[in-house]
């Protein structure tokens, strides 16, 4: 799994920054532009051609000249080793590039590209902490200095978002997506081009992979929808290719695949992958390799052994070398995948040249370190210096290749050690619940205050929600509300104006006492702008204006809110980060642009939309604590399961459904404890 993972994250960052390397860089936040000179394009050109050997030369050559700063040579010859898959060589430039000094705007540009490039490199090895390291100081210095492009600095801000993923950082990671997809925003907005677009698709997909590289499937699914409605307006633009959509509707389709299949879909994901065998692009050498990512996550190796008979040919067209990284990230997986399947004799075959790889690859590793060494460290008789790197060098190798030996013996020594103090911790155990015991009596009333206390909290959040619904002609309105905990951060409600019903459902970020503040504020902000007659768009811009002032905890809600014309039936909405409703009697989710949630972004304009009317149409609104129930064995109720029953019932009556839906959440639940609060409203216009 772990190779896999880096294997799709080396695929996407290989795709970005090839795709940059033929793209501008975006407008640069200062109001004067950083022309490149004739050596940076004479560089950039070689590097378009895939004549890195020639950009390594020119680097050298222009360095010596004075025409380039050291800075911006080392990054050249970072890039050029990059793009030839010779990674530790990049890294080893791009680490000399931030040890120059930066003496003008043009090496403040270089530094930042190079930041962005080595905190993807890290970020691909799994050096998590590494990667923030450097990203972290770039993204300040671009804030503190208003430097640099939009591009550079949302590509930033994924590394770090990937990161905090990986460091169980969620929340964080979250604002950092959402943040860098603002700013791509901002590229394609302002760029009367394609381009900007292009850039915006490869961060959300880098996004994406992300959160399926880290088993979040469904925040992934998110993301490669977002991926998937920005590619469709990069296909309207004028000078948009036709083979550039083609190549990256395929992907969408191969991660969705992935996502489906991890979130146990395996029918939805394979006809993903139908999709994804249409295009012309998964008849390519790299769209094969791409395919593997599916076939192995669904157990299918013959097939992705089959395809991995394209692996050669993919290499010689990227120009990847069987350097040590290669080898691990792309024939090991070919291998297996024969193994797996049972084709001993191509298992054999390809195990043999794996070694065959390995020994040209080590001998060609021992070979350059010396060389390396020298170029990087300016080394006229300072042999000492390259020992000591050498030996440096020498020992990450080592640490690297002996990593899971060390891991299984930690394993072994931690479950024996585990098995002798069993007995041990039994009887001090029993101690403590003696203890335990003791003090029972003392904490008893103790709990008891805390318990009543809540009880009058949660008895307080109930008032805030409606428990009284309008009894008009025509009209057909039910909510009800499940805290998860004795208080939750859920939130329903409506307000009457005159023919006009305005109506609301939402959801705080994390549950208990703090979610409930927060429910509360949102709550009160949605009655009074509604109680001004405002759209639900602008009611959502004001409320987002509001929570983002002084929101210290990063805590957010997603809402949906509407206003329907009860004589006419027009429905106006505005979603922000929330569940789609589902209309009846159909039983389909309502189409819903991706607004942000409210409150972890200051600035936004919140988009509106319509329907032209609901009358005869219900509409069914839930928490996410419906479709995501889970039973005693974790498996989560599920939007399919939601779409049946509601597509096969009868929608008599708004409460009939939400009470009916409730009981087969419960059912579904078969006595697990509620891992998330459940929020219902049916809304009929008859």
């Amino acid at each position: 799994m772990i190779e896999r993972n880096l294997r799709r994250l080396i695929h996407c960052l290989f795709i970005v920054a090839c795709a940059i390397m033929t793209v501008s860089c975006g407008y640069v936040r200062k109001a004067r532009m950083i022309k490149a000179s004739r050596a940076d394009s004479l560089i950039f050109q070689a590097g378009t051609v895939k004549s890195y050997d020639r950009m390594l030369e020119l680097a050298d050559s222009f360095e010596n000249t004075g025409d380039i700063s050291p800075l911006d040579a080392n990054r050249w010859r970072g890039t050029a080793y990059y793009h030839r898959g010779i990674y530790q060589k990049s890294e080893n430039y791009y680490r000399k590039a931030l040890e120059c000094d930066i003496n003008d705007d043009n090496d403040q540009l270089s530094y930042i590209k190079v930041a962005r490039r080595l905190s993807e490199l890290l970020l691909v090895r799994g050096d998590f902490e590494g990667s923030l390291r450097i990203a972290v100081p770039a993204v300040k210095n671009m804030e503190e200095k208003g430097f640099g492009s939009d591009v550079d600095y949302a590509i930033l801000l994924n590394n770090i978002g990937c990161c905090q993923i990986n460091l169980g950082r969620d929340e964080e990671a979250n604002k950092s997506f959402l943040i860098a997809r603002g700013h791509y925003a901002n590229r394609w907005q302002s760029d009367s081009t394609s381009r900007g677009l292009q850039e915006a698709v490869l961060g959300t997909v880098y996004t994406s992979l992300a959160y399926i590289n880290t088993r979040r499937y469904k925040e992934s699914i998110y993301w490669i929808d977002r991926t998937e409605m920005l590619l469709d307006k990069y296909r309207q633009r004028n000078d948009a290719r036709s083979e550039y959509f083609d190549e990256y509707m395929a992907r969408i389709y191969i991660m969705r695949a992935v996502a489906l299949q991890g979130l146990d879909k395996p029918a939805e994901a394979a006809e993903a992958y139908k999709t994804f065998l249409k295009t012309d692009y998964s008849k390519t050498s790299r769209g094969h390799i791409n395919a593997n990512d599916y076939l192995v996550a669904a157990n299918r190796y013959a097939e992705a052994a089959d395809n991995y008979l394209y692996l050669d040919k993919m290499m010689d067209e990227i120009g990847l070398e069987p350097s040590l990284d290669n080898i691990q990230l792309y024939m090991l997986p070919k291998y297996r995948a024969n193994a797996e399947t049972g084709r001993k004799d191509s298992a054999r075959i390809m195990g043999n040249k794996i070694l065959e790889m390995l020994d040209s690859a080590i001998v060609a590793y021992k070979n350059s370190t010396t060389a390396e060494l020298a170029t990087i460290y300016d080394t006229n008789g300072k042999k000492e210096e390259i020992a000591r790197q050498q030996a440096k060098m020498a020992r990450q190798r080592l640490i690297a290749t002996g990593a899971a030996m060390v891991l299984v013996l930690v394993f072994f020594i931690i479950y024996t050690l585990h098995k002798r103090k069993s007995t041990q911790k039994l009887a001090a155990a029993h101690q403590e619940l003696q203890k335990a015991y003791d003090k029972l009596e003392e904490t008893t009333a103790a709990k008891e205050r805390i318990e009543s206390e809540l009880r009058i909290a949660r008895d307080i959040q109930q008032s805030m929600v409606p428990s009284v619904f309008p009894e008009r002609e025509g009209l057909d309105l039910f909510g009800a509300m499940k805290p998860a905990k004795a208080v939750g951060g859920d939130l329903f409600g409506y307000l009457m104006e005159g023919d006009k019903l305005y109506f609301c459902l939402g959801d705080v970020s994390g549950k208990g006492v703090p979610a409930s503040l927060f429910m509360a504020q949102a709550n009160r902000l949605f009655r009074t702008f509604a109680g001004q007659h405002m759209m639900p768009a602008e009611i959502l811009t004001r409320m987002n204006a509001a929570l983002t002032e002084n929101n210290e905890q990063g805590m957010f809600v997603t809402m949906f809110i509407g206003l329907v014309d009860l004589n006419t039936g027009h429905l106006d909405f505005c979603n922000a980060g929330h569940n789609p409703p589902v209309i009846l009697p159909k039983g389909e989710f309502i189409d819903v642009l991706p607004n942000a949630p409210v409150g972890l972004w200051p600035g936004l304009e919140y988009e509106g939309e319509s329907i032209d009317n609901i009358k005869g149409r219900p509409l069914f609104l839930y928490s996410d604590g419906l479709n995501e129930a889970e039973n005693r064995a974790q498996k989560q109720f599920g939007d399919d399961h939601l779409l049946h029953l509601l597509s096969n019932a009868e929608f008599s009556s708004a409460r009939q459904t939400v009470e009916e839906i409730e009981e087969e959440v419960e059912k579904f639940r078969d006595g697990a404890e509620p891992n998330d609060d459940l929020t219902m409203m049916g809304i009929s216009i008859k």
